[in-house]
């Protein structure tokens, strides 16, 4: 597995901070900021050992092989979808932005 893939998780644990998973027998953490992008008072709202879910790989620990996870990745729009790299003018990229914008929007409602 590599940054950014998408995999399905097995929720073994809730702590505090975050809640640890297992992708394909190898454990990872969703830090409870990569919850959601608001405030997360309770991570049992949102999860219960034994859900299976999609999470996003947001980074590999190279000492221990863990992964770093992200839930909310996966459920707004991706942005690298809108924004290509590069410096292209304010009148390509305008465009680009407002519709992000606004799919992140609706998103949220």
């Amino acid at each position: 597995m590599k940054e950014h893939d998408i995999v399905k998780a097995v929720v073994t644990s809730i702590v505090d901070y975050g809640v640890f998973v297992k992708v394909d027998g190898q454990d990872g953490l969703i830090h409870i900021s990569e919850i959601s992008d608001k405030f997360v008072k309770n991570i049992n709202d949102f999860f219960r050992v034994g859900d299976v879910i999609d999470l996003e790989v947001i980074g590999i620990d190279k000492a221990t092989q863990k992964m770093k996870l992200s839930y909310k990745a996966i459920k707004r729009p991706s942005i690298n979808r809108y924004f290509s790299p590069g410096f292209k003018t304010l009148e390509e990229q305008l465009p680009l932005w407002i519709d992000y914008k606004l799919k992140e929007i609706k998103h949220d409602e």
